[in-house]
Formats: structure tokens, sequence, C-alpha cells
């Protein structure tokens, strides 16, 4: 199989985070000292991935200036600008199709730039080369119930149920699914993409490729987490904190080297926390499990934070417990 490219979708404007996004796109949500972008660029790397493809819309330019080419990272990163109207995920691959599709066949990786997440990608192209399908989504029990049920798996490993339709003639499997935003496609699937407006690419593209067999579904357990409102960025922070993630850069040793920070500049620490370098604390802090406080924030004397973010250029004045503080204040 040719070595994939990649495209990480970063165009959004994240409004269900609140006023977080008005500073920051989604995707340059700061996680443990790295933003969401990053963190995905990174697993695509430890994948082999090296020609990575990102579209841009709300301060886009945020994402473009932190990532640069990629040359640190050892990949190759273009951007695909989008002006106007978001285009949507179909809309976005076809404005990006000269940077996805090189002419030899290379399957292209899609991913969203909202996740953090160890699945297997390598393991996820191989079920997709020997199964020979056009585009592979990665799936994985939907517990939360985010899919209310329509996406179902046959015994084949194709996907057998679709937005209210299923195949005839399969046995599916009782549990159902729900789509990681993970998917692996050949090129020939962005034929089926309209041309025109911007096209959801599930109920257009895939659906048409679904009724046809082609598609395929990659179960993992592997961990996921999205990150699209102040309650699941918090949560996604916690869980990083509590090591569910393993990266070659992150480890134990990473998490004590910042809680021991905090101990140093006097604050009662009490579970996992991040506090980077250039964190200025007044007397009697304490920073509670979950918490991750960025360069250049400010803690004022007897605060106590909990579960919560504190990005840069923020002054925290009063203890609170769940949210995110930035310069315009407490966002929950």
């Amino acid at each position: 199989m040719p070595r994939p490219h990649a495209m990480i979708l970063a165009a959004g404007f994240g409004t269900r985070l609140e006023s977080l996004t008005s500073l920051r796109p989604k995707p340059m949500l700061p996680v443990c000292g790295k933003p969401l972008v990053e963190w995905c660029a990174r697993w695509l790397a430890q994948h082999g991935v090296q020609d990575v493809a990102i579209n841009l819309h709300h301060l886009g330019d945020q994402i473009e200036a932190h990532l640069g080419t990629g040359e640190s990272l050892g990949q190759r990163i273009q951007y695909s600008h989008e002006e106007g109207e978001i285009l949507g995920t179909g809309g976005g691959l076809l404005r990006a199709r000269s940077l996805l599709d090189a002419g030899g066949g290379a399957p292209i990786v899609v991913t969203n730039g909202k996740i953090i997440t160890d699945i297997d990608l390598g393991a996820a192209l191989e079920f997709h080369r020997r199964g020979g399908y056009e585009a592979t989504m990665v799936l994985r029990e939907d517990l939360e119930g985010v899919w209310k049920g329509n996406l179902r798996v046959t015994g084949d490993g194709r996907l057998g149920s679709l937005v209210g339709e299923s195949l005839e003639g399969v046995t599916l499997d009782d549990r159902p699914m729900m789509f990681t935003g993970v998917h692996i496609l050949e090129p020939a699937m962005l034929d089926r993409i309209p041309r025109e407006g911007a096209p959801c690419v599930v109920r257009t593209a895939y659906m048409d490729a679904f009724r046809e067999g082609r598609v395929g579904a990659f179960v993992t357990r592997d961990y996921w987490w999205e990150h699209s409102t102040v309650a699941r960025y918090l949560t996604g922070v916690g869980n990083v904190l509590g090591h569910a993630v393993t990266r070659p850069w992150w480890d134990v040793a990473a998490r004590a080297e910042h809680e021991a920070r905090a101990r140093a500049a006097g604050a009662k620490v009490e579970g996992p926390v991040w506090m980077e370098h250039g964190v200025a604390l007044g007397a009697g802090v304490a920073l509670g499990a979950g918490s991750q406080l960025e360069a250049g924030a400010k803690i004022l004397e007897n605060v106590s934070v909990e579960r919560g973010v504190v990005w840069a250029g923020a002054q925290v004045s009063t203890s609170f417990r769940g949210g995110v503080w930035t310069r315009d204040g407490l966002t929950r």
C-alpha cells in the first residue's frame, strides 16, 4: 500500500465552546502543553504519515503559525484556506484534493482536529487494505448514545447500517456504534462527493458507497476523546493527566515534573496537575486534580483551582471548580 496522506479537519467555528473560540480555534485548545491539532499531527506522524493537509477557516492563522511546514514533526504540512461559508467535510475534502491525491493511489486518512486518540492507525489501514474497501469508518461502541443506533457492523466487517438504512441479507452486530471522526478513503471516494454546496459526506458519498457494500467498519477500543464543549475539554485534560492516553512524548515523569514545579512554587497540590514555566502563584494557592495552568497565567493569593484550566494572560482572582479561565474571565 502506498504511504497514506492525511487531512486534519480544522475549519469549524466551535460554537459549543462558547467564548473560548473567540480567542482560539477549537483545534488550538491546549491540553498538557500541546494544542489538539498538534496531538493529531503527532498521532499521524507516529504511524508514519508524513504528508498532511489541514483546512482552515475561523482563526486558522493561529494553526498555521503553530505548526508551520511540519518540519519539526518530521512532516510536510500544507494548508487549504476556506473563505466565506464553511465548506463542510465533503466540500473541504474537494477543496484540498490536490494536496491529498498525489496520483499514486495512496489512501487518505481523515481525522477531526478536535480529538486526542490512541487508535491503532496501522491496524485500521491494514483492515482497509485487506477488505478492498473504498472507505473505512473507524467506529467505537456508542456508550453515550450519540448516533442513536444508526451505525451497526456486519459479521464480515462491513458497515451494515447507516442513518436509517441497512444492507439486505446481512447479520448485524447488536452493539450500536459511533463514528470517531477518523476514516480512511480511497481517492476514488472523492468522486462521489457533490461538487456544489457544503455537502455532508456521510449522507452523500458514504451513502452511495454504503449501498454498494463498499464501506468497511474498523471497531476500536483504543483511547479516543473529542473536546467540543467546555465540559468535554475539561474531561479530556483530566484523562491525559490520568494517563488514559499513551504517547512517546507523554509519560509519568512529564506529569511529575509539572507537579513538582507547582509544589516548588508554594502551591498545595492534590492530584495530577499540569503547571508550565512562567506561571505566577500567590501565597496559599491550592491546585486540585485536573488543573492545568498555562505559561503567562497568574493565580492570586489563597485561590484554589480544581478541574480547571487557566490560559495564558488570565488573572484568577477567586477560587473555582470546573471551568476555563482566560484573559476575559471564567467560562463554564
